[in-house]
């Protein structure tokens, strides 16, 4: 199981970026996918999950309304649109696959948004 969190970058306050979280060797289509952060000094949380069952989707408070988790299954990716990025969005992102209560996590992908 890999999986591979991509598209960070540098971004002004206000702007957008979309992450990736793509699956190799196996399929996507029944993981729990979640999205976390953790900023410098902090620790790592929560920011966004879509169910493995139902495509039923979750968000801190602190992103409602201007990030979109989806699944692209024939892409066998899950990505987190991310839009009126905010300085406290910096962080590293990571994607987690859950399945039968085993996770399995990706590296990580730098997101840093300047003021």
């Amino acid at each position: 199981v890999q999986l591979q969190a991509s598209g960070g970058g540098l971004v002004q306050s206000g702007g957008s970026l979309r992450l990736s979280c793509t699956a190799s060797g196996f399929s996507l289509e029944s993981y729990a996918i979640g999205w976390f952060r953790q900023a410098p000094g902090k620790e790592r949380e929560a920011v966004s999950c879509i169910s493995g069952e139902d495509d039923s989707t979750h968000y801190r408070d602190a992103v409602k309304g201007r990030f979109t988790i989806s699944r692209d299954s024939a892409r066998n990716t899950v990505y987190l649109q991310m839009n009126g990025l905010k300085p406290e969005d910096t962080g590293v992102y990571y994607c987690k696959a859950t399945l039968n209560h085993q996770d399995s996590w990706g590296q990580g992908t730098l997101v840093t948004v300047s003021s």
